[in-house]
């Protein structure tokens, strides 16, 4: 309930009816003063779903660990004792954006320190060192330029032996250079990737291009191929709300093929997608929220155990909780509801792939 304050003026602002008490008998409308404090806007958002009657907090039991009964109780018409679909989901998807916000980023995802760019510095000084050795073997440098490159003397012979003796080996230098680094499609660098994509003519370098530029360019900011790999799974995880939201109508135009049209009408297949949506909105929440945990742990084998059963055990329930709620809703025979579920299954996992991978390739092209 709003603890907004009351008018002194007795008349409806609404529609005009006079309110003897709090709410408008005409229209329902809260007789409380039109401005409030700024912090009222959010108040009030919360308290209209955890007011005090335990309607959201109901809605929250059945969607998480009843599969299907919501649907079928808003269905059955018993709505005013639950969240409307929309509204519900509207808010869950607010929650799923909002709150991983205020959680600490991984360890991971950080840029270099300095102690990272210290070591960095002094791996390639060695990887340079290793460079001189190769090429002193193969005669294209001699041990006195070598020695004095490596002492850091800057004599011009020494510079000039070394210019032209890495003109003569450049593919010793840049595969010696690259060796620690991870390739894309065999190229290390862009220089060295359009250079294959010129002699390409499967089309698949000009694909990848734009994915080759994003990751050559975070290594040239600092980033370790494991910070990017860190970077790249926490846009695939908000990216997935996205998705979701995209891919509504099409859910639930695949269950309104699968079933019987006259029984069946599109608006009861998209609450029960509003349904189902809200609740694999929250399971991402919580996978969030428990890899947020995870990484701020020690890295003990008992917490990794104990965070490795956690995953999986959502994972699976995540799973397998259309299959009952698709069930409970549409009532067909197990055989039938078991077909028909994995078919919309594996049609939705499909969809839902596609539609993932074209969000997750513009998100990770945009990503800094």
């Amino acid at each position: 309930m709003s603890h907004g304050k009351i008018r002194e003026d007795k008349t409806c602002l609404n529609c005009g009816h006079t309110v003897e008490e709090r709410f408008c008998p005409h229209c329902g409308q809260e007789n409380i003063e039109s401005r409030q404090p700024f912090y009222f806007l959010f108040t009030h958002f919360i308290e209209d779903f955890t007011h005090y009657d335990g309607q959201f907090w109901q809605t929250i039991k059945y969607l998480l660990i009843n599969p299907g009964k919501l649907t079928k109780e808003y269905l059955s018409g018993k709505r005013q004792l639950y969240v409307a679909p929309v509204k519900l989901y509207i808010f869950i998807s607010f929650i799923t954006f909002l709150l991983p916000g205020f959680l600490p980023e991984s360890k991971n995802a950080e840029p270099k320190s300095e102690k990272t760019r210290i070591e960095k510095a002094e791996d390639k000084k060695k990887t340079q060192e290793r460079v001189l050795d190769k090429l002193e073997k193969k005669g294209y440098i001699s041990y006195h330029v070598s020695n004095e490159v490596k002492k850091g003397m800057d004599t011009i012979k020494a510079k000039d032996s070394i210019r032209d003796a890495f003109a003569r080996s450049e593919d010793i230098i840049e595969n010696t250079l690259s060796a620690k680094e991870s390739s894309i499609l065999n190229a290390y660098n862009m220089k060295q990737y359009d250079s294959i994509q010129a002699k390409d003519k499967t089309g698949i370098y000009q694909l990848g291009r734009p994915f080759a530029q994003k990751v050559f360019s975070l290594k040239e900011e600092g980033f370790t191929k494991e910070q990017i790999g860190d970077k790249y799974k926490e846009t695939l995880i908000h990216a997935i709300p996205k998705a979701l939201f995209i891919y509504l109508p099409v859910f639930a135009f695949f269950l309104w093929i699968f079933h019987n049209k006259k029984k069946w009408w599109y608006f009861d297949h998209g609450i029960f997608t509003l349904h189902y949506f809200s609740f694999l909105l929250l399971s991402t929440l919580f996978f969030i929220i428990l890899i947020r945990i995870f990484d701020a742990t020690p890295n003990y084998s008992i917490i990794n155990l104990i965070f490795g059963l956690l995953f999986t055990a959502l994972f699976f329930y995540a799973s397998i909780y259309f299959f009952v709620a698709h069930h409970r809703v549409y009532e067909n025979s197990k055989r039938i509801s078991i077909f028909k579920g994995m078919s919309l299954f594996i049609i939705n996992s499909i969809g839902i792939t596609l539609m993932l991978l074209i969000l997750m390739y513009v998100s990770f092209i945009m990503m800094h």
